[in-house]
């Protein structure tokens, strides 16, 4: 995958201190020549050996391995690169609530266990990427989704508002009721990029279309995106109210969205992984499309870079030209408009459709 890569001013951030004693749980290191739930590693015979000095550490988000979205898209690249490159890795997760200090204190347990580098999976971990790498110059950090500030950190962001605007259209000319809806696990800038381009596509197709929009939690709460029984009752008040399609960037809260769908015989967006791959069995068929955004790739590229001697810093931007975010195609439920999704895609890369971030 070709990147774009843009230059940012760095500024100093004052390193602090991280005391005390934290508790967390702290998966185990992976194994290339074996398969385990816990292993970050793919494991089977066509795998690299494990090499213990390559030691790299990944803190996910709030639901993570297992959320069937953005934490799983990221562990996915993890494996890749364990089993690729022969790298062992140690991997954390979030708690619902957790202070900040928690995670700069999961931050720092990885880098004093040896491991470089260190990448942080969501925009909540920024204060702490930014803290944690000024009082550790020596190590290499990586956050997905948002740019902490640090020449030893490497910012791994996305379009997703450009991935919003194709399902947002799909959205569109799938709706029968001219009524759909959005979801998001918590209302920051971040998800609001979602709605905008969401919305933005919609409007493309059919001007005049309603989009219902709610968040399940304000920050710094930040279980909306872990709390499927939110997402579901969110999603139920939509449908009740005509929308006929829901798209959800909610995390693991996206599950309830695909019951709501499911029992109110209505269709869903996925986020972030091709859902109807990985979702729930009993809901895949409700899911339209999934907006894919490509945090396998973007985790995979950077520990192949920093593998080869040259850990990147600043931003490294994934938009529609570089494949970064896209659209699903999984069960066919989106053949038929596949060439006009395919005409906006184009007009977006060629700057002909501006595509707004909030």
């Amino acid at each position: 995958m070709r990147r774009l890569t843009q230059a940012i001013t760095t500024t100093g951030v004052k390193g602090i201190a991280v005391t005390g004693v934290l508790a967390l749980v702290l998966t185990g290191c992976a194994r290339n020549d074996s398969a385990s739930d816990d292993s970050a590693g793919s494991g089977g015979e066509d795998c690299v050996e494990a090499d213990p000095d390559k030691k790299v550490g990944m803190a996910f988000d709030v639901g993570g391995r297992g959320d069937q979205s953005f934490n799983d898209s990221a562990a996915t690249g993890l494996d890749k690169a364990a089993c690729d490159l022969g790298l062992t890795v140690q991997t954390a997760e979030a708690q619902d609530g957790e202070a900040e200090s928690a995670r700069e204190g999961r931050l720092q347990q990885l880098v004093d266990a040896g491991f470089n580098p260190v990448i942080a999976v969501g925009f909540a971990y920024s204060p702490s990427v930014a803290a944690v790498a000024a009082a550790n110059p020596d190590i290499d950090f990586a956050i997905v989704d948002d740019l902490a500030e640090g020449d030893n950190i490497a910012n791994l962001v996305f379009a997703e508002e450009e991935g919003s605007f194709l399902v947002g259209a799909a959205a569109a000319l799938k709706s029968e009721t001219d009524n759909i809806g959005f979801v998001g696990g918590v209302e920051t800038p971040l998800i609001k990029k979602f709605e905008a381009g969401y919305t933005a596509g919609a409007q493309a197709v059919t001007p005049d279309i309603e989009v219902q929009a709610r968040y399940l939690t304000q920050p710094p709460d930040f279980s909306g995106f872990g709390d499927p029984a939110k997402g579901k009752t969110a999603a139920e008040g939509m449908f009740d109210n005509d929308a006929d399609i829901v798209y959800q960037a909610a995390g693991g809260s996206g599950g309830g969205v695909f019951e709501a769908a499911s029992e109110a015989g209505a269709m869903a967006i996925g986020v972030d992984s091709d859902q109807a791959l990985t979702a729930d069995d009993s809901v895949k068929d409700v899911i339209l499309t999934s907006m894919l955004k490509n945090i396998d790739v973007a985790v995979f590229d950077y520990l192949e870079a920093v593998e080869g001697g040259d850990a990147p810093s600043g931003p490294t931007v994934y938009d529609l030209s570089v494949d970064g975010v896209g659209y699903s195609t999984t069960g066919g439920q989106v053949d038929d408009i596949t060439d006009q999704l395919e005409e906006f895609k184009q007009q977006i890369i060629d700057g002909e459709i501006t595509v707004p971030s909030s």
